[in-house]
């Protein structure tokens, strides 16, 4: 990408590196198919803006993302602008939630919606900056969106459990929500993927298990409702860590 970098050029001619301002590699052979598939159908403008977004939530919120956001965001962001000169504007029904739990992703979206306006004169919705913070959690979990929103849901129970069980609001500015949400989502993944961490030596856990009793009781209404609701057993490693994270966002 660079300013004047086609001017006058044909297919085949070489480009003048000294024109070159910026140089976009992707690690997957996949992911490099469908975004020259996106540069025949995109705007320029649309893909520097999109550009623009993914450097900000790297830059001023450390995430790392997986390739595929320039892809999904891209294409996302393209579709978002065609529906709203159209007429169409689509509601995301987890607006609350994932304002309430992907707070710096949300930021992230809402800061997009402010670039595109300014870059590009279309008004975006907050629906829209909450779509796109989903694509921004997908590429941070390294997932298809419809699991991110079954995550979503999921996050959701969990925390009405907690809150149900201690009665009482947690702090949502506080670190410790902040990482108990991260803890969370990462969480929500391994079930819903079956990967759950495990371990062979259960004395801390048996130890965290007598010392936060109140916390561990209410790890084991989580782990009923998951038998319940998704047919699969806790481990001792995953309650561990559960437990740990709600003493700390219940009791500092």
């Amino acid at each position: 990408m660079g300013k004047g970098i086609g001017f006058q050029a044909k297919s085949g001619d070489p480009v003048d590196k000294t024109k070159i301002e910026k140089i976009f590699t992707l690690n997957s052979q996949e992911t490099t198919e469908r975004f020259r598939t996106l540069l025949r159908e995109v705007p320029i403008e649309v893909m520097e803006v999109t550009e623009q977004i993914i450097q900000h939530a790297k830059m001023a919120y450390k995430k790392d993302l997986n390739d595929i956001i320039y892809v999904a965001l891209t294409d996302h962001i393209n579709f978002a602008i065609e529906r709203v000169k159209k007429g169409y504007e689509i509601k995301n029904a987890l607006l609350w939630e994932i304002r309430k739990l992907y707070q710096d992703e949300f930021a992230i979206g809402q800061h997009a919606i402010e670039i595109i306006e300014k870059k590009l004169g279309i008004t975006l919705s907050e629906d829209e900056a909450a779509f796109i913070a989903l694509h921004i959690v997908n590429a941070e979990l390294n997932e298809e969106v419809p699991n991110v929103i079954n995550i979503t849901k999921l996050t959701k129970h969990i925390l009405k459990i907690v809150k149900y069980h201690f009665n009482t609001d947690l702090d949502e500015d506080s670190l410790n929500y902040f990482r108990f949400i991260t803890h969370l989502k990462f969480f929500c993944q391994r079930l819903i993927n079956r990967t759950f961490l495990s371990s062979d030596d259960d004395t801390f856990f048996d130890i965290v298990k007598e010392k936060h009793k109140d916390s561990f009781a209410c790890t084991e209404k989580i782990k009923e409702y998951i038998k319940k609701q998704y047919d699969y057993e806790l481990t001792n490693e995953e309650m561990l860590y559960l437990t740990i994270h709600i003493d700390r966002v219940i009791h500092r």
